[in-house]
């Protein structure tokens, strides 16, 4: 994989004055803590012509307090939403955040998921708009007619809690931790009812694949620290997790810019694995 999934704010700013162009732009800043944040500074200022897509309605379905805070929807659910945000099979998609580009990570492996290649992430978010003298609107524009969005064969896999339980003793897959060392250890937890992690775990933070201003590390640097940490383990053999399966889904991407595809999500996470009472923790 290249770096074509990254587009930098000048190059988004000559696509969006291109006429009849078939891209569909979506800020997808989320908190975490505050569900309506989002939404609110997407009202306070965007880049013009996006649309605002929601993590718990467009890229998750409901919780069942068992299933993790984030759960992925049914496929064609999840087409659905894309097609009533005016996206069709050719549509270009293109979506960002704040600056570290966790939500459109999410949103990037959730349309593989499904089979949509066409989707690129702003490189550094809106704060790499505006440093490079991009202009914010107040103005929602008008959501265009519903696309003709289709689920078709995607290319990322995923492992269930069974899977993961299992692979504690099997050892066929290397976990890595998404979340900050801190709650890694199982220290300053705030979000999730018990701290820790799951067993044999390692860490990467989601930040380690950023710049200070942002924006992605460059492929080489990316593949030399992801081969530090794992080792001999080929890309496929790894799987990502995190506190709900957002946050993972930039370690992910990081690995896919670092030209080692194949890696597969844990959806349910943390916040999954927490709940179950057979689950074994490790903390420390």
């Amino acid at each position: 994989m290249s770096t074509s999934v990254l587009i930098d704010a000048p190059s988004l700013a000559d696509l969006l004055k291109q006429p009849a162009q078939n891209l569909l732009l979506l800020d997808c800043r989320h908190v975490l803590t505050e569900p309506a944040a989002g939404a609110l500074a997407y009202a306070q200022g965007h880049i013009p012509g996006a649309l605002h897509a929601h993590l718990d309605t467009v890229m998750s379905t409901q919780p069942t307090g068992t299933n993790g805070r984030h759960p992925l929807p049914d496929p064609q659910t999840f087409a659905d939403s894309m097609a009533e945000l005016g996206a069709s099979d050719d549509t270009l998609i293109v979506a960002y955040d704040a600056g570290e580009s966790v939500y459109p990570s999410r949103l990037w492996w959730m349309l593989r998921w499904v089979g949509h290649d066409r989707i690129r992430i702003l490189d550094g978010g809106l704060q790499a708009w505006l440093d490079a003298g991009g202009e914010l609107t107040t103005d929602q524009p008008r959501r265009g007619a519903r696309g003709d969005f289709s689920v078709r064969t995607g290319s990322m896999a995923t492992l269930s809690f069974a899977d993961v339980l299992g692979n504690i003793a099997s050892k066929e897959y290397l976990v890595v931790d998404a979340r900050g060392a801190d709650r890694y250890r199982g220290e300053n937890e705030t979000i999730d009812p018990v701290g820790g992690r799951i067993p044999g775990a390692l860490n990467r933070p989601f930040k380690d694949n950023l710049e200070a201003n942002g924006r992605f590390k460059s492929p080489e640097r990316l593949r030399e620290e992801f081969r530090e940490l794992l080792g001999d383990t080929p890309p496929g053999r790894v799987v990502h997790q995190c506190g709900s399966g957002v946050s993972a889904c930039n370690n992910l991407l990081a690995m896919e810019i670092a030209g080692l595809e194949g890696g597969r999500l844990y959806p349910g996470s943390w916040s999954e694995w927490c709940h179950q009472p057979e689950a074994p923790v490790a903390t420390g």
